[in-house]
């Protein structure tokens, strides 16, 4: 069956509407972007360096967005702040709570577009799985976003204000390294982070600066379906840990489920992720594999995994992801025993296999399953205008 669209367009970067009321939003901005945004709008260097430094701790340390609240900050400068400034949260249209804990948030942009985050909470650590774009290009089979079309990649500010706003929700503020329910971030949500590159980096740098949100760039972990090309920059300008969706041992069947492998073939995603900077044993390179019914679950399989493995010396994790089903999905979920033997087999090579616990089936926000809600919302939404014309024509 050929997989519609391209293999891997890449959106061409456009700037983002202004806003109606013709301010500024300083979230998404560098400390240095902030100090020039204050120049521009007429404070002189040293007043403008002063202010940039208090606007960057209560926006990244305490998380405020209201300027009337900055306490060191004159109170005469609120209004001219105000008049010129806004600090954002993205628009929540829903917010549900899976049965298992897990919460995902509907969020909507300025120029109405929608894209997911979903927070996973467990018993040690609290992860937050953050969008890169809205949709996606990649139409790999399996996922639920891939059959979306892409809109365009989120700023900086739309990717780091998920943080925020889960912070929000979490009554986590003022920030601080310890004793948070929000410890780690993966940027496995809607999109592919690696071609929204720029955006991407300018954000997990906010998050990572020692002065705002102050996380770790080991509780930090990138998803790639293997741009090739982008996976060195990944690691020398970002330094975050590498996931790569593998999902497959061949050729045949990836170029089916990872369409982009048409173009960056298995063998030279492998030679990228052995060259990746930073990785070793105590950062280990994990590699997602959905669990696909009589496609890539054999015993066979399993063994190949582990030779591609030992032939490129990787040091290595293998998440082993039972298959979360969705409305037309063309395929099914492997056997829990057919998963645990495969497990077993990767794991008596010496090789980490877990198998990765289903969480938030129940409200589409499991992986694989991220696909905003509006679309359906559209259709249902003109079905019922059609009812009712075809009432009043009656």
């Amino acid at each position: 069956m050929p997989i519609p669209g391209h293999i891997d367009p890449v959106p061409v970067p456009r700037a983002m509407p202004a806003r109606a009321d013709g301010r500024i939003d300083l979230l998404g901005m560098s400390k240095e972007s902030v100090r020039e945004a204050l120049e521009a709008a007429g404070w002189d260097a040293r007043q403008a360096k002063l202010r940039a430094k208090q606007l960057w701790h209560w926006i990244y340390n305490r998380g405020v967005t209201d300027f009337t609240k900055m306490t060191d900050i004159a109170k005469a400068q609120h209004p001219w702040l105000e008049e010129r400034f806004v600090i954002s949260r993205p628009d929540v249209v829903e917010a549900q709570v899976s049965t298992d804990g897990t919460r995902k948030w509907l969020l909507r942009s300025p120029d109405g577009q929608d894209y997911e985050m979903v927070f996973i909470p467990d018993a040690d650590r609290g992860t937050l799985c953050v969008s890169s774009q809205v949709g996606c290009t990649l139409n790999c089979r399996f996922c639920h976003t891939g059959t979306m079309r892409l809109v365009r990649n989120l700023t900086a500010g739309e990717i780091v204000g998920q943080v925020m706003l889960a912070r929000d929700a979490l009554g986590e503020w003022p920030s601080q390294p310890e004793g948070r329910m929000l410890t780690n971030i993966v940027m496995m949500g809607m999109g592919e982070p690696l071609y929204n590159f720029e955006n991407v980096k300018l954000a997990l740098k906010l998050v990572m600066d020692g002065d705002g949100l102050a996380l770790s760039k080991r509780r930090i972990t990138l998803s790639t379906s293997g741009v090739v090309p982008m996976m060195e920059r990944c690691g020398e300008e970002i330094g975050v840990n590498l996931a790569v969706s593998l999902h497959a041992t061949n050729k045949d069947v990836r170029d089916e489920i990872v369409p982009l492998n048409k173009k960056y073939g298995i063998e030279d995603v492998l030679q990228a992720c052995a060259d990746y900077p930073g990785a070793n044993n105590a950062r280990r390179i994990t590699f997602e594999y959905v669990m696909l019914k009589d496609k890539n679950d054999s015993d066979d399989d399993a063994r190949e995994l582990v030779r591609l493995l030992r032939k490129y010396r990787l040091p290595a994790k293998v998440n082993l992801i039972p298959f979360n089903p969705w409305a037309g999905a063309p395929y099914e979920c492997s056997d829990p025993d057919r998963i645990r033997a495969f497990s077993n087999i990767v794991f008596e090579a010496g090789i980490s296999a877990p198998v990765r616990t289903p969480r938030g089936r129940d409200i589409d926000a499991a992986c694989g399953q991220l696909k905003t809600a509006s679309e359906k919302k559209s259709r249902a939404e003109l079905d019922r205008m059609a009812a009712q014309a075809a009432v009043q024509e009656a």
